[in-house]
């Protein structure tokens, strides 16, 4: 249902009123744990062996082509990123901890952080070949997106990647954001054109997201082989109908 159209003093079409909305605070540099995973601030002396080892397991260098950065030929040179990623508070970067193994598999960032309107946008998403299609990449995602919503009290939290990469246009759908359309020539990236797509989360719909996610990464979800019972997609329309 759309909400009634608010008019001002000139019988202008205007925005609903926020009459209490104040300003957020940035995202702390602080450790969030989860289930299946920890996030913590990227660390170059803590976690720059363990990324370098987990995206080596991959080493055709294909999970770099939508990247900024990468591939890395050798540690010298992802040690080298890592200590810009570390060094950044935006985007504020975070290490992907496997409770079950200790090792930093993946990083995530916190990108384009704007705490006067309360938007924020996750990006520079790089998971190893042990973090995809696990229940710890899932998670990580949605310890994210709960620090903006439920612990900063943001109101838009944005997804955007190039518009030909499919693999992140299916993982933001699968997450539930909602696609918002194309920015066309947005971005020259490693010599080319990017258009990108845009995806968001409001904080109305948070709620059911949230609860969707809390569904799936449930242990009851899962069977004893380890194969989720109900697809977080799925889980995800369920809590919003």
């Amino acid at each position: 249902m759309t909400d009634a159209p608010h008019f001002n003093e000139f019988d202008q079409p205007v925005g609903p009123p926020l009459p209490d909305w104040t300003p957020r605070s940035q995202p702390p540099r602080t450790p969030i744990a989860g289930r299946y995973c920890r996030l913590e601030p990227v660390d170059v002396e803590r976690h720059a062996k363990d990324l370098f080892e987990a995206y080596a397991l991959a080493a055709e260098g294909r999970d770099w082509t939508y990247m900024g950065g990468g591939p890395f030929p050798d540690f010298d040179s992802y040690y080298a990123y890592a200590t810009k990623l570390a060094a950044s508070t935006d985007p504020l970067h975070h290490a992907v901890i496997d409770l079950e193994t200790g090792k930093a598999v993946g990083t995530l960032s916190l990108m384009r952080i704007d705490p006067a309107n309360g938007v924020v946008e996750v990006g520079h998403v790089a998971y190893s070949p042990l973090l995809k299609r696990t229940r710890a990449g899932t998670e990580a995602q949605y310890l994210l997106m709960r620090r903006a919503f439920d612990e900063l009290g943001y109101r838009r939290y944005e997804w955007k990647c190039d518009a030909l990469n499919a693999p992140s246009r299916r993982a933001a759908a699968r997450y539930g954001f909602t696609f918002e359309g194309i920015f066309r020539q947005a971005i020259v990236y490693k010599g080319r054109s990017r258009d990108t797509a845009w995806f968001s989360i409001i904080d109305s719909e948070w709620p059911a997201i949230s609860r969707g996610f809390e569904q799936w990464l449930s242990p009851d979800n899962f069977d004893v082989e380890g194969k989720h019972r109900a697809s977080l997609a799925a889980l995800i329309s369920a809590a919003k109908s």
